[in-house]
């Protein structure tokens, strides 16, 4: 047996309408299959998903106050009124930042853009930005991705007669800000199909109306914003991002190949992963470290030595953002360990004094990676008394309504199920950790402290090909409600299985099954080879890649987990006697247990340091269930291995060692015509000196010496000869006995099906042993149970 990290759940496989998708669009079933498990449930509407000359962008009048706006600009660009678009320090209000400055200067605007600086006037419109702006001469504000919580600042801007649009995607308010028009499609009542753009999203609504054309030249900024705010890969966001990462991919902006050279995929056929790894990361440095302006400023470059020189700076604030990171992680985990043990601790409440507030939610995935806890990372400011925090979640666990409960400590808190953030008293800090891991005994169970991993697709080997994974391709870009399918493979052979890399630190497989291979590729998964026997059925989860190498172009699974339900026997009887001690140190400690049935045995091993068990049916119990059991020698007899199993419990895994050191199945072990043979003898002789000419007789016939010693001493057992001082006697009228009935040998006919059996027997005749003698203490254990 082998556990897999993650509890696998597995999504109803859809089956009714598979063969017509299968029929009308030409596709394999297994990309039928994952299109109606992500809700496609119709011919058209998989069509429309699959192929982008089906896809279409919305009119973006669509969208509630947008005449409005479009009004309203226009305007101002006519009269010549200054305007500041006042944007977000993330990579979605950097980018959409950008794509309202540039939509703005090509139809002739006097604009400018603002970005707050989030340590110095944290997050969103604030009142002295507003009234700075009313000073120097702006006569309009429209905010990108921000603005929908501005209650405040929209009365303010009303006050001092200056006209604030908002442009925002966030989930609107109870209370919305009295602005002179407001533009998101999560607003109540707003009319637009798709509520999941982003904020560039909609400041490209924004620009389209504008413009009365899509904008295309600005696609390859806007899917930045678009990826990295993680907003749902569907609808218009699909088409939005497919062409999106085709302009970024031929990119004629300076800031962008600048940003494409410092990420090291100039040169690479651009995915959304490029995006959401390296670019989008780069530009959301820059505001959590200082201000964003640098990365509005690269976006906007307009020559290549500009572009080159803010790129450098954005790079190096990256590489000092991940510093950083590390740093306050390695901080906040030695504050775990030594202080909050999750052992002990449900829920994970973490503070240190200065932390950098702009790295803290990353920290926190962090630790939630690590030990799978609900986690809330806060940076504590002294002086202000005051800890400012981001929390990260679990499935099971809902942060928000969770915190929602302590709403008498937490002033200023706001987020959903699986993300907050939060701002707090320090003094309370202890309060909330105390009410937060109470309220989790109440929701949580062990179980969900466990990771879980959504199964898309449960497959066989022979359905997995290059073709079928080009058209699981089609399904891409992939992201947020569109992930990159995972894939299961139930209980398949392993054909290969070897540790690849320079520190043998990698896994390669090569799974059987339907008469069909399938290569798979598991990095830092090398150590999971020691836990798997090459007989093994075994279970493997991952995504599916179409590997090109040297010409040769084959389907392949990239593993994320394996499983071995079954238990299974690994086979170390060849293993040299030195080396014993240093492969047991492979087993975990805590699942090791190991058995013995001579007590002598521990040391001609030299395992003397090492815990055994000595099997001792009066002895006391020791549970087997579960546990990896090592079998130190063999049994004295064969039924004493399945009293082990029917009294301590079946193991998940047996190592089988069988150290013993006479091998009667190839020393003597005379048949029953040589017993026949030496009794006439005997017979023949009256009386046989074994002393002297025992050695004699043994040449004359071929046997050994120790066969004659056997015999003779079979026959003493069963009263046919009496032996006196080396010289052997045939009784007189001995009572009629079967071999059988001799103690010796029976031992030895024991002993030589003990070593057939467990000694030089094949692995698969061993297993099928041990399957058999387990199946049946099952059976027994059933039926003690039903009584």
């Amino acid at each position: 047996m082998l556990k897999p990290k993650a509890r696998w759940k597995i999504k109803e496989q859809a089956s009714s309408q598979v063969d017509q998708l299968v029929e009308q669009l030409n596709i394999a079933p297994l990309v039928a299959t994952l299109l109606l498990n992500r809700g496609f449930e119709t011919v058209e509407s998989a069509r429309q998903f699959l192929y982008k000359e089906e896809m279409k962008y919305h009119d973006p009048f669509l969208l509630d106050d947008m005449n409005i706006v479009v009004t309203r600009i226009r305007e101002a660009i006519e009269k010549e009124e200054r305007i500041l678009i006042f944007g977000d320090y993330d990579a979605d209000g950097v980018s959409s930042t950008t794509v309202m400055y540039k939509a703005l200067q090509s139809l002739g605007a006097d604009v400018d853009f603002y970005i707050p600086n989030r340590f110095t006037e944290g997050y969103g419109p604030n009142e002295p930005a507003i009234r700075r702006a009313k000073e120097e001469g702006y006569g309009l504000v429209v905010t990108v991705d921000t603005g929908i919580a501005a209650v405040h600042v929209a009365a303010v801007a009303k006050e001092i007669n200056l006209d604030f649009i908002v442009t925002d995607h966030h989930e609107a308010p109870p209370v919305l800000p009295d602005a002179y028009a407001i533009v998101n499609p999560k607003k109540p009542g707003c009319p637009y199909p798709f509520k999941g753009l982003a904020g560039v999203g909609v400041a490209l609504k924004v620009a389209q109306a504008l413009l009365g054309r899509i904008p295309t030249e600005w696609l390859d900024i806007a899917v930045i914003g678009t990826i990295a705010d993680l907003v749902p890969l569907i609808d218009e966001n699909r088409l939005l991002v497919m062409e999106g990462l085709h302009v970024l991919q031929s990119t004629d902006k300076p800031g962008l190949i600048a940003l494409k050279k410092k990420c090291g995929i100039d040169s690479q056929v651009i995915q959304a992963d490029h995006v959401g790894f390296g670019i989008g990361p780069r530009i959301n440095a820059a505001g959590r470290l200082d201000s964003a302006d640098p990365a509005v400023h690269l976006l906007l470059a307009e020559t290549a030595e500009e572009a080159e020189h803010l790129a450098s700076e954005i790079d190096d604030l990256n590489k000092e953002r991940q510093a950083v990171v590390s740093e306050i992680t390695e901080l906040a985990v030695r504050v775990v360990e030594e202080h909050y043990p999750p052992n002990n601790n449900d829920v994970l409440v973490i503070a240190g004094e200065g932390w950098n507030a702009g790295v803290i939610g990353i920290v926190a995935s962090r630790l939630v990676e690590r030990y799978y806890r609900p986690t809330i990372v806060l940076s504590i400011d002294r002086e202000k008394g005051l800890a400012k925090g981001s929390a990260r979640s679990i499935e099971g666990f809902d942060m928000f309504a969770e915190l929602s409960k302590s709403r008498d400590i937490l002033p200023h808190f706001g987020g959903h199920p699986m993300a907050a953030g939060l701002t707090m008293n320090v003094e309370d800090l202890d309060l909330l950790r105390k009410r937060l891991n109470e309220q989790a005994k109440e929701v949580l169970t062990e179980e969900d402290f466990t990771p879980i991993t959504p199964i898309d697709l449960v497959a066989t080997v022979d359905e997995i090909s290059v073709s079928v994974i080009k058209q699981l391709e089609q399904l891409a870009p992939f992201g947020v409600q569109n992930p990159t399918p995972k894939v299961l493979l139930q209980d398949v052979h392993i054909d290969q299985m070897r540790k690849i890399g320079s520190d043998s630190n990698h896994l390669k497989v090569a799974f059987a099954q339907n008469g069909a291979t399938l290569d798979g590729i598991g990095f830092h998964l090398g150590y999971i080879s020691d836990d798997i026997t090459s007989h093994a059925k075994v279970s493997a989860v991952g995504t599916l890649s179409i590997n090109e190498w040297n010409g040769h172009v084959k389907a392949q699974l990239m593993i994320d987990d394996l499983g071995v339900s079954e238990w299974q026997l690994f086979d170390w009887r060849s293993i040299q006697k030195a080396k014993i001690a240093e492969r047991l140190m492979m087993i975990p400690q805590e699942s090791r247990l190991l058995v013995t049935f001579q007590k002598e045995t521990k040391k001609k091993l030299g395992l003397d340091e090492h815990e055994a068990i000595l099997f001792d049916e009066e002895g006391e119990t020791v549970d087997l269930t579960n546990r990896f059991v090592v079998l130190l020698d063999i049994p004295k007899e064969r039924d004493q291995l399945k009293r082990l199993f029917s009294k301590y419990g079946q193991p998940s895994r047996i190592y089988t060692i069988f150290y013993h050191e006479e091998d009667s199945f190839f020393t003597t072990n005379p048949n029953r015509e040589q017993f026949k043979w030496y009794y006439a003898f005997l017979l023949k002789r009256k009386s046989f000196n074994i002393m002297k000419h025992s050695e004699q007789l043994a040449k004359h016939k071929g046997w050994s010496k120790e066969t004659i010693t056997f015999m003779t001493k079979v026959f003493y057992e069963l009263g046919f000869v009496t032996i006196d001082d080396g010289i052997v006697n045939v009784a007189t009228a001995p009572e009629k006995k079967g071999l059988e009935e001799s103690a010796t040998y029976r031992q030895k006919q024991e002993l030589a099906l003990i070593e057939n059996d467990f000694v030089y027997s094949s692995y698969v005749d061993l297993k099928q042993w041990f399957d058999r003698a387990l199946i049946q203490t099952t059976e027994e254990t059933t039926i003690k149970e039903t009584v």
